[in-house]
């Protein structure tokens, strides 16, 4: 279970910071789907996606992973009202099938990815963590925290 539970974390990881980067490439689906009584959307999706590289990338550096894991969660919270607005007011946007059922999903989704990062939330002390950084340059002090 340790060595797919790593392989998840590079994989959630590596998903957050693709999205993380696309907020900053392609930002209008981001802001059009931001709830309205919010101000300065764009701002708020550059934001958004500047957490999420930066979570993505925590996650992989063994003395920050449980910190950056709550930070995700705080961050998969702070955005599901975007969620909803998208659902509530059925916001079609392009590559994204514009069925109920799509939103259904994507809804209880965000639980999902809650969990996930969740998972990340545990000590990993004296357990393989997958990491950005070599071990050797990890202080002994900071490794596994």
């Amino acid at each position: 279970m340790k060595k797919y539970k790593e392989i998840l974390r590079v994989v959630l990881a590596i998903s957050i910071i693709v999205v993380g980067v696309t907020h900053f490439v392609i930002p209008l689906p981001f802001v059009k789907i931001m709830p309205p009584q919010l101000p300065y959307p764009l701002g708020l999706v550059y934001l958004s996606g500047f957490y999420e590289i930066l979570g993505g990338i925590g996650l992989l550096v063994p003395p920050v992973s449980q910190a950056a894991a709550w930070g995700l969660i705080a961050l998969f919270i702070a955005v599901f009202p975007a969620n909803i607005n998208m659902a509530v007011n059925h916001i079609q946007l392009e590559h994204i099938p514009n069925s109920p059922w799509v939103h259904v999903v994507r809804l209880p989704f965000q639980a999902v990815l809650i969990a996930w990062a969740w998972w990340y939330t545990k000590s990993s002390v004296g357990q393989k963590q997958a990491s950005i950084i070599p071990k050797s340059l990890i202080p002994k002090e900071l490794e596994s925290k």
